[in-house]
């Protein structure tokens, strides 16, 4: 009996070290190996008709400083984000460079930029 609870116990805590090592624990400071000056200007051409760039808005779509606000908000979460289909937004393709491009802006509004100016 003793044997099966430290044998239960043992693979107890491999499972729970396993599961710790797999955690991604800096999403926040997850680098989306893009450029964020290019994408800004990449958003300004392509989501500013729909999308508040700079600052908050008050109304539906969310703003891009919204969106970087979320506590949800990863470079992995806004790239599947932005390669899945939605009702509410058109169908655009970016490439992949573009989407880091983007993806670099929207992180980026989450932290003190030069951007921001």
């Amino acid at each position: 009996m003793r044997d099966d609870l430290v044998q239960r116990s043992t693979i107890a805590c491999c499972v729970l070290a396993v599961a710790t090592l797999a955690l991604p624990a800096p999403l926040l400071a997850q680098s989306a190996g893009g450029d964020p000056a290019r994408g800004r200007a990449l958003a300004g051409s392509m989501c500013a008709s729909c999308h508040r760039i700079e600052g908050k808005n008050l109304d539906a779509p969310p703003g891009f400083a919204a969106v970087a606000a979320m506590p949800s908000t990863t470079a992995l979460s806004l790239k599947v984000f932005l390669r899945s289909n939605h009702k509410e937004m058109p169908n655009l393709i970016i490439s992949d460079t573009d989407t880091d491009d983007i993806v670099a802006y929207i992180l980026s509004l989450n932290r003190p930029s030069v951007l921001r100016q």
